[in-house]
This record gives C-alpha cells, structure tokens and sequence, in this order.
C-alpha cells in the first residue's frame, strides 16, 4: 500500500467515524428535546462534508494513478485543500453569527444531555486526529524543519481539530455555565473557539493558495 493509498483508507476512517458520531447526536438530540445537541449534529455532519472531500480526492488519485494517467497529483489535493479551508472559514464564521443570536436571544440549555454528547464527540475527534497526524508533513532536510506539503490531507486534520476544539470549549464553556449559572459562558467559549479556527482557516488557505499559483 502507498502512501496516497494509505491516506485514502484512514480519511475514509474518519468520515466514516465522524457520520457515526453525527447520526447519534442528531438522533439523541430529537429524542431528548435538546436544541444543542441537535445543532451540534448538524455541524458535526458540515465537516462530513468536508474531510469526505479530502476522501473522494484520494480515491480519485488512486483510481487515476492505477491507469496510470497523468495527474497533477499537488495541484489536485491543493485544490481539494483549498476548497476545504474556504468551508471551514465558512463553518466557523457561522458559530459566531449562531453565538451572537445566542447572546440576544438566550435559550434555555440541556446541561447534561450537551456536555455527555461533547466528551463522546471529543473523544472520536482524538481518535481521528491521531489517525490523520502528521500525515500532512514532510521533512525538509536542507532547511532541517517540517514542512506541509499535502494541504488535502492537512484540511482534513484541520476540520478534526476543529471539531475537537469545538467540543473541548463546549464542555468547558457548559460545564462554568452549569456551575455558576451564567449561560453566556457557553457563547463566549463558541466565539474564542471560531477565533481560533478562523486563524487555522485562513494559513491553510494562504499556503494551498500559493500552490494553486503556481
């Protein structure tokens, strides 16, 4: 197995991980009445989306590469990268349109019910990203540093952090509004989180950016 071959079977993993994880909280959100966690499945199914974009590049590489055509294999998964950074841009600046309705229009918040679904959630997005990780580098000996150089593989690990920081700010955020009963912690976590991701967005933009320049 090649490394392009292996990159498309654990980013298949991971969509397939991540529709799993999205599926239950949507169905544990219907069933117990909690907006929350039905609003975090459906975002959680945004990011399916995306790293099955990464996914379906692979596949198509492969299934190009086994008829031996030529395909520009870099300007392919930038592309691919490229158009994952502009969704994840997109994702994160709807968080915060979603916080601020949420700080003029507060809702009333299923505690336990969202901080369960968000360790589950936290938990699959570790398990992914330690699938994903450090597949998107590669050692430049002569600079003696790391540098990215699969942005495909890279905007797939991105969405994963993405989800993970998403859902370590969600359980931190619920868990200070639980305990001291001001709801706007939760909102104030969802913003600093998107800030965040934001930042990651638009690197992995500028770099697969450069490639597709070129």
């Amino acid at each position: 197995m090649n490394e392009t071959q292996n990159k498309e079977r654990k980013t298949g993993i991971v969509v397939l991980l991540t529709a799993i994880t999205m599926v239950v909280e949507i169905i544990f959100g219907i069933l117990s009445g909690s907006m929350a966690l039905l609003a975090d499945g459906i975002h959680m199914g945004s990011h399916v989306l995306a790293i099955g974009l990464s996914w379906l590049a692979y596949i198509y590489i492969n299934r190009i590469n086994a008829r031996e055509e030529k395909v520009n294999n870099d300007m392919l998964l930038s592309l691919s990268g490229y158009t994952s950074g502009l969704l994840l841009l997109f994702f994160a600046l709807f968080i915060i349109v979603q916080a601020v309705k949420r700080f003029i229009e507060p809702v009333q918040i299923n505690y336990h019910d969202a901080i369960l679904v968000a360790i589950i959630g936290l938990a699959v997005n570790i398990v992914s990203a330690l699938l994903l990780h450090n597949h998107g580098r590669a050692v430049n000996k002569e600079a003696n540093r790391e540098v990215h150089h699969d942005h495909n593989i890279r905007a797939a690990y991105l969405h994963v952090l993405a989800d993970a920081l998403t859902s370590l700010s969600a359980i931190l955020g619920l868990t200070a509004a639980m305990i001291w009963g001001i709801s706007h912690i939760d909102t104030i976590a969802a913003i600093v989180s998107s800030m965040v991701i934001i930042k990651w967005s638009v690197g992995l933009l500028r770099d697969s950016g450069r490639v597709l320049l070129h």
